[in-house]
């Protein structure tokens, strides 16, 4: 994406900071990737129609009761985007969201169908809690807010990210970071802010103007690449983790909100995507995700496993390498590393 130069009146509400090679000093921006979608295209997509409905209710058959602590490597996924990921004795969340709809208001916008397969009481003690990006079903105030109260966490967001949370929760303290910044969580654990394909926005007006990341956790048990939201654009953000930390020992990607195609491709990684990136990252495990919670686009609530375990057969890959997890699964290192 070639940034324009922002009028003079556009003032970014988030963030102030240098102009750099994915911010114009207004907007972030992905280098390699393409225009954002319009309102015209927007209203095309609405009005074409044609996805297929979701069940009111899927409830999933698992319910995590996690650790307090684990000196290995586990994950859990909390539902959607959300987890809990448990390494060399810390607690790590992720894009942790329990409230019952993916929205700015209660009572509209995407709703559950199926509870958090962690019940927030369930939860151990949670030492940091990770940002993705602003989007709703990934940056959930109420659920940030409650679990400050609880367990005053490091909470580490992108650029810009840190300003939307004090608007609603002036006492939560936000650590922020860039692209290639790191943040030491203790215990031999460090958080690394890597490039996504996507884009971030909380409402009509600020679109692109707090930055969007990828995770990766190196730690003493291994390395979690972690990836809330992304299109697969050229391979090149998964090129980038595989050259500069080798091959994940797990990925977390996402599967889900891919449909329609024309519409979702820049954004979201559809189940073939995510089969390329894996391989392109050489993982050990990986773990599908960002499906089967919220109805965001036009695909049936069970396309994406299915389509998954088709993109694996057709490349040859044992499913039990990349497993499309529902609410409360969780996967577990089989061994320590030595």
């Amino acid at each position: 994406m070639i940034p324009r130069k922002p009028p003079r009146s556009v003032r970014n509400p988030y963030y102030a900071g240098p102009v750099s090679d994915h911010f114009d000093g207004v907007r972030f921006f992905s280098p390699s990737q393409p225009p954002d979608k319009s309102l015209k295209d927007l209203w095309r997509w609405r009005r074409e129609g044609g996805g297929t409905p979701w069940p009111k209710r899927h409830p999933s058959p698992f319910r995590d009761l996690p650790p307090a602590r684990t000196d290995g490597l586990r994950a859990a996924l909390i539902g959607h985007a959300s987890f809990l990921i448990q390494a060399a004795g810390l607690n790590i969340l992720v894009d942790p969201v329990f409230s019952e709809r993916a929205s700015p208001v209660p009572f509209a916008g995407p709703k559950r169908v199926n509870p958090p397969g962690i019940a927030f009481e369930d939860l151990p003690p949670v030492d940091a809690v990770l940002i993705t990006h602003n989007h709703y079903d990934h940056l959930d105030l109420d659920a940030l807010g409650r679990l400050w109260r609880a367990y005053r966490p490091r909470v580490l967001a992108p650029l810009g990210n840190d300003a939307i949370v004090r608007a609603r929760h002036p006492e939560i303290e936000v650590e922020t970071r860039d692209w290639g910044q790191s943040l030491d969580l203790g215990r031999g654990v460090a958080a690394h802010l890597t490039p996504a394909c996507h884009w971030s926005a909380r409402g009509m007006r600020d679109r692109r103007m707090a930055l969007w990341c990828a995770y990766v956790l190196t730690t003493p048990v291994g390395t979690v690449y972690h990836v809330g939201d992304t299109g697969f654009g050229d391979g090149g953000v998964f090129r980038e983790v595989r050259a500069r930390f080798g091959p994940p020992r797990l990925a977390n990607l996402p599967i889900g909100a891919y449909e329609p195609r024309w519409f979702m491709k820049p954004q979201h990684m559809n189940p073939e995507d995510a089969v390329r990136a894996f391989r392109i990252l050489e993982a050990e495990q990986a773990l599908g995700h960002h499906w089967g919670t919220f109805r965001l686009t036009d695909e049936g609530i069970e396309d994406p496993p299915r389509a998954l375990a088709a993109a694996l057969a057709e490349a040859g890959i044992p499913e039990e390498r990349f497993r499309p997890l529902r609410p409360g699964e969780a996967w577990e290192a089989p061994h320590s590393l030595g």
